[in-house]
């Protein structure tokens, strides 16, 4: 039980990590889009992420996948910035963005790339342990909490806006996405694959 809990811990609070805000910066930028009646979706989005997250974490625990942190540090916020100017672009006809896999897509091939992000930091956290895998889908487990406590917070704050002070959702989507692009373009300039 305490192996449970001590890898449901370090995955929850790898994405709650504030100082390493880009994974709440990518559910944002992935989420703003929606409503709480697009529950379902939402759901499909958080988990695909998590699953890609974790299938790289896998191949990287297992040695089978190794790739350099120079271009994972560069990829990770270009992965935010393309989904924020996703949004940017469908902002007019985002109930159209929804109804898309594009969204499916970003999740789980953007979820391969920042679960490679944390690769070198799990192998630390799991070390020489001869069940890694349990290890992981406890971590996993903890991610995916995680992430919906975000997204809630995200949805919330939506429905605040567009519902309390009457933003539109147009607005909501590109005032958000353009908030998320100012925060990483930062990161993108400053990587070191430059």
């Amino acid at each position: 039980m305490d192996s449970f809990l001590f890898f449901l811990k370090a995955g929850f609070f790898h994405v709650m990590d504030w100082k390493a805000y880009d994974h709440i910066l990518f559910l944002i930028a992935l989420v703003v889009v929606y409503d709480f009646k697009n529950w379902k979706s939402i759901l499909w989005l958080v988990s695909l992420f998590t699953i890609g997250h974790t299938l790289s974490l896998i191949l990287s625990a297992y040695k089978v996948v190794s790739v350099s942190s120079l271009w994972i540090e560069f990829l990770i916020p270009v992965t935010i910035l393309v989904t924020a100017l996703v949004n940017i672009f469908y902002a007019g006809n985002t109930a159209k963005q929804a109804k898309t896999n594009t969204n499916l897509f970003f999740a789980l091939f953007f979820g391969l790339i920042h679960g490679l992000g944390f690769a070198s930091g799990f192998r630390g956290i799991v070390g020489t342990k001869s069940n890694k895998f349990l290890s992981l889908l406890e971590f996993a487990l903890g991610i995916e909490l995680a992430q919906i406590a975000i997204v809630i917070i995200i949805l919330l704050l939506g429905f605040i806006f567009q519902k309390i002070f009457r933003f539109s959702k147009r607005d909501w989507v590109l005032i958000i996405s353009s908030i998320v692009i100012g925060m990483v373009i930062p990161m993108i300039v400053n990587a070191y694959f430059w």
